[in-house]
Formats: C-alpha cells, sequence, structure tokens
C-alpha cells in the first residue's frame, strides 16, 4: 500500500480522476468510464456493478475475467456519441 501523499495522488488520478458514470441501458449497473482518446476507454467496474451485471455474473466462477460487457459497452458508446463522456486526456490522465 503505497504512503506518500505523491504516490497516493498518481494512485487516485490513474484510478478514479476525470471518471464519467455510465449506467448500462439494459441492467442499470454504473461504472466509472474516462476516454483518453477516441479509441482508449478506461472502464472502472466495482463489485456492485459487477454483481449487477447478468452478463460478468454469468461468467463469474473462479478468475476474473478481462472480456467486458457487450450491452455495457453499447451504453458507453452512446453516451459518448451524445456528449456525455469527454474525450481527451488532461495533464496525462
Amino acid at each position: 500500500m503505497p504512503l506518500r501523499p505523491e504516490t497516493l495522488e498518481d494512485q487516485r488520478l490513474y484510478t478514479s480522476a476525470r471518471l464519467t458514470e455510465v449506467a448500462c441501458l439494459d441492467c442499470l449497473a454504473k461504472v466509472g468510464v474516462k476516454k483518453n482518446s477516441e479509441h482508449h476507454t478506461s472502464i472502472q467496474w466495482s463489485a456492485g456493478a459487477r454483481r449487477g451485471c447478468p452478463e460478468l455474473s454469468r461468467r463469474a466462477g473462479g478468475r476474473e475475467s478481462h472480456a467486458g460487457c457487450p450491452r455495457m459497452i453499447a451504453s458507453i458508446e452512446a453516451a459518448v456519441r451524445e456528449g456525455e463522456i469527454p474525450i481527451g486526456a488532461e495533464d496525462g490522465y
């Protein structure tokens, strides 16, 4: 666990700064999303969102899956089209 204030701030910037909350248009699970570019999307799933997503719940069973939920991806793409998620990194984040 990092203890230095600079390291804690870097960790916060990397994992949670500028996240926009997006709810799945299907199951309503909510994730934090950041788009540093048109092709780069970071998605932060909470434990509650993982439990609430039928797609991820169905796959749960030991090993963590890196494949996303296609319905959540479609929801994020819709939010981007509607201008709800800003695109572009700020200060490297």
